[in-house]
């Protein structure tokens, strides 16, 4: 052989094996196991320490490292439901780069695990019809810019068809983004379930991102009743009265949904707040010195609640919240239940809320 060509082969194969040398192995993770423990696998062959934190966790667990760089821990069996998790590397908070399951936020890099139950949780992927959930853009002339808002159709909907619809308008937290309600919250897949069961009622699931900075955040409220709300109703076949409208939200969008529905009762019948953040010049604003017509808004609520855990970090302020609606007379339906401040609750409030709506 020409020793040049030689060298050159030499090289090639030296610089393939390193680089095989540095290829991460393949690994699974999350491996959810039949007795509800899970195994976490993160690869490093540098890092110091890395740890495990979950929302199915009292505190971070450590990781163990074997020989090929492989951070390990399994959890004691946990309860079925889906659960935000992040791995922390050196204090890093990093999500889980073995699982496409990512928690949609703008701040907490998050991975997603789902442990099943040994029977189907409302928000399982179930043997039912199944709707779309549609991803549009329409035009915010509040915001002067253009938006988008996730569409969930029911099964056997037809966009030409002589079928109104009620629509729910319903608002995420905080961090969260427009598609934390169907890759977290699976709302469309709890939509489906209890739909196929008659428990619900076919409707739209409208579900827009209330994030709106760098502009004000109350003027998140306009956008949805100046915009989003006609935005649906021009290109949907929906009910356009408020009979035919419900608003909710989780967090920050729990927050949201009391300014949108109680400054606009004649708009929204159904008002649904999960653990609200009011903490808002917003807020402030709409329910200081505050002097509703009680009577004439009890008769515009079909539906007014408003759920929290009594493990919440919101609890008390959500209290105080309860009680300042119940001071004003109006016919505010209280669900307090256990746990946190969780998208775990959050599924169990939009799950009893579906039920509720439109009835």
């Amino acid at each position: 052989m020409n020793p040049i060509l030689y060298l050159l082969t030499m090289l090639t194969v030296a610089s393939l094996s390193a680089r095989a040398q540095q290829r991460p192995p393949a690994i699974s993770s999350p491996q959810v196991h039949a007795d509800h423990t899970i195994t976490f696998r993160y690869f490093s062959r540098n890092a110091k320490k890395v740890t495990l934190s979950g929302e199915f966790l009292k505190a971070p667990l450590s990781m163990s490292k074997d020989t090929s760089g492989i951070w390990s821990v399994t959890v004691p069996p946990v309860k079925p439901d889906i659960y935000p998790y992040s791995f922390w590397v050196d204090s890093v908070q990093v999500a889980d780069p073995n699982n496409t399951y990512i928690f949609a936020n703008e701040r907490f890099k998050r991975s997603i695990v789902d442990v099943p139950g040994d029977q189907p949780l409302v928000h399982s992927l179930q043997n039912v019809p199944h709707g779309k959930v549609g991803y549009r853009y329409y035009q915010s002339a509040t915001l002067g810019t253009t938006r988008q808002v996730l569409v969930y159709t029911p099964p056997g909907f037809n966009p030409n068809g002589k079928t109104k619809y009620p629509v729910l308008y319903l608002i995420h937290g905080g961090s969260d983004t427009e598609e934390t309600w169907t890759k977290v919250g699976r709302a469309n897949l709890i939509a489906d379930n209890l739909i196929a069961q008659g428990k619900a009622k076919p409707m739209l699931i409208v579900m827009p991102y209330g994030n709106v900075r760098p502009a004000p955040m109350a003027d998140f409220t306009k956008d949805m009743v100046n915009d989003i709300v006609p935005f649906i109703e021009a290109n949907y076949p929906v009910i356009k009265e408020s009979k035919g409208r419900a608003v909710a939200g989780f967090s920050v969008g729990g927050g949201q949904t009391l300014n949108i529905g109680l400054t606009n009762p004649d708009k929204f019948a159904y008002v649904c707040s999960y653990a609200p953040y009011t903490a808002t010049d917003e807020f402030k604003k709409n329910f200081t010195d505050w002097s509703p017509n009680a009577e004439q808004m009890n008769k515009q609520l079909k539906l007014f609640t408003i759920s929290v855990g009594t493990e919440d970090f919101l609890y008390e302020p959500v209290k105080q919240n309860i009680a300042l609606f119940q001071d004003k007379k109006l016919a505010v339906k209280s669900y307090i239940v256990p746990g946190g401040h969780t998208w775990m609750n959050c599924k169990q409030y939009l799950a009893t809320t579906l039920q509720e709506l439109f009835q």
